[in-house]
């Protein structure tokens, strides 16, 4: 999954939590919910952490502050999602940016050579999805894989393309069903840094990816209600009427029945399309920073996403 959120709770509070009694310390976030940099004890890396949009002044108001308050003690940012400010730092030998079409997922761009490179760090930010987790546990592991085939699994769980293997399904099932609880969170880093050694850890695990079945139903009754438009566009509503659902797995299910998926919420406008599709949302938009084939606009801007996207006004009047 992307740097946007997939369920429609609102973003993660900044948590922090011990790896180990004798590891870096763990800080889980998101883009737009940053710790506070004097929270953050030591040398910090941050992982699979995207810069801010720019639009409303995300990355002057969140992402900027956060670099100057760690100032010297930022030993590295590692990411892979498109964003117009990478070129300035790219003389910058802490930061190894990528592009989403240049890195599916996070974990790929870690490896020995960089863990080395980089030196001890106190404490490792991380963003709270598989991509973002499994990049820290391959951090603790000194830039080894956690499991054989785990890269290839966090890319096919981000990109939503491929089949990841049933041992990834597992956490990713987890998360998907309790997007913010930290405590999970903490938990799989440590079961991926131990290279799944403890089977035990699975139990707690299981239990909550269980937690996701009633989800997914109400997730498939919200397909259901989509309305598909020329040129290629399905539009659902799910403002009213409907419990917590899998906001990724909708947008998904609408891809089912056109290119493009759109889905209201009573404060945005989640817009989606294949990874490999050949939109940008980011330019058609007008957006800065994020994923070019996911993106997320106030509620107001509908009007906007529809005109952009060339949809009969016929859309707006069943959606305004």
């Amino acid at each position: 999954m992307s740097n946007d959120e997939s369920a429609t709770q609102p973003p993660l509070a900044q948590t922090s939590a011990s790896a180990s009694s004798e590891g870096p310390a763990l800080a889980f976030a998101t883009p737009r919910k940053l710790p506070k940099p004097k929270s953050l004890s030591g040398q910090v890396v941050v992982l699979d952490i995207a810069f801010a949009g720019m639009g409303g002044g995300g990355f002057e108001k969140i992402t900027k502050p956060f670099l100057q308050g760690l100032g010297p003690r930022l030993a590295a940012w590692v990411d892979h999602h498109d964003h117009e400010l990478h070129a300035e730092y790219a003389q910058d030998p802490r930061f190894v940016l990528a592009t989403k079409a240049e890195h599916g997922a996070c974990p790929e761009m870690i490896d020995e050579a960089l863990v080395e490179r980089v030196g001890p760090v106190d404490t490792i930010v991380c963003h709270t999805d598989f991509d973002g987790l499994a990049s820290a546990a391959k951090w603790l592991r000194g830039g080894r894989e956690p499991y054989p085939g785990c890269d290839a699994d966090a890319h096919a769980i981000d990109t939503r393309t491929g089949q990841p293997s049933e041992t990834a399904e597992r956490f990713d099932r987890a998360l998907r069903a309790r997007p913010r609880d930290a405590g999970l969170f903490g938990l799989i880093v440590r079961h991926l840094a131990s290279g799944l050694s403890d089977k035990h850890l699975w139990t707690p695990i299981d239990e909550a990816a269980r937690e996701l079945i009633p989800i997914e139903k109400e997730t498939r009754r919200a397909a259901a209600s989509y309305v598909r438009y020329p040129p290629g566009v399905a539009i659902v509503d799910i403002a009213k009427g409907f419990k917590a659902v899998d906001k990724t797995l909708l947008l998904l299910l609408g891809q089912e029945r056109e290119p493009v998926s759109i889905v209201l919420d009573s404060a945005s406008v989640s817009v989606a399309a294949a990874y490999n599709s050949g939109y940008n949302f980011l330019e058609l938009f007008g957006l800065q920073g994020g994923m070019p084939t996911r993106v997320s606009v106030p509620r107001n801007q509908l009007a906007m996403v529809l005109r952009a996207l060339r949809v009969d006004s016929e859309a707006l009047h069943d959606f305004g």
